[in-house]
């Protein structure tokens, strides 16, 4: 099983990808927003993606969206294929995905809004906290992107100020101190990497 960032060379994998969202959402009878293969494709050559294969076949996704000109990303779409669920693979996916997301978006808020309790506990275990939606993202295209959730009649009645969904926010300038070492440690040594690349002549 590798989990790795994703590229235009999985973008065979984006029907399956939403597909399972989509029967995900069907079972759980959970909000879970609808997103089409030409929405994950973009994502993936934009390298704001990461997949999981065993093989090549098809086991977890997650991607990275940018609101409010990039003050806040949000780690969307987190599935795990029927087939590899109960085996710790959505934990391990989400925090590739963090990492990557703290390592492209630095300065970038890190904000989830869910009904799974699951997915609560992983934010949770990285830094993030409960919060009102009043400190989530004012990016009204972010806010459109629930229209394909079953419950959207209940954000639109609130205003936007609440749903079933709970908000979560990991903020960098506050919750930096309390990051979890291995986090830091990842982050510190792709920004290491990153940097290498760009400068080969610099000795490590």
């Amino acid at each position: 099983m590798e989990i790795v960032i994703a590229n235009k060379s999985h973008i065979i994998y984006a029907d399956i990808i939403c597909k399972t969202i989509e029967d995900a959402a069907q079972v759980r009878g959970t909000g879970i927003a609808k997103r089409k293969p030409d929405y994950v494709a973009t994502k993936m050559k934009n390298g704001n993606a990461v997949i999981a294969l065993d093989n090549e076949k098809f086991a977890g996704f997650c991607y990275i969206e940018q609101w409010g000109h990039g003050k806040f990303v949000a780690n969307s779409g987190l599935i795990v294929h029927p087939d590899f669920r109960n085996l710790g693979l959505a934990k391990k996916i989400k925090k590739v995905i963090f990492e990557h997301s703290r390592t492209k978006y630095p300065n970038a808020k890190v904000f989830s809004i869910t009904t799974g309790l699951a997915v609560m506990k992983l934010n949770s275990d990285l830094g993030y906290k409960p919060v009102t939606f009043s400190e989530l993202t004012n990016d009204q295209s972010f806010w459109n992107g629930c229209q394909t959730c079953k419950n959207f009649d209940v954000l639109t009645r609130t205003e936007q100020k609440m749903c079933l969904c709970t908000g979560m926010l990991y903020d960098p300038k506050k919750e930096n101190k309390e990051e979890p070492k291995e986090v830091k440690e990842s982050r510190f040594k792709k920004l290491k990497q990153k940097f290498l690349k760009k400068n080969k002549n610099v000795k490590q």
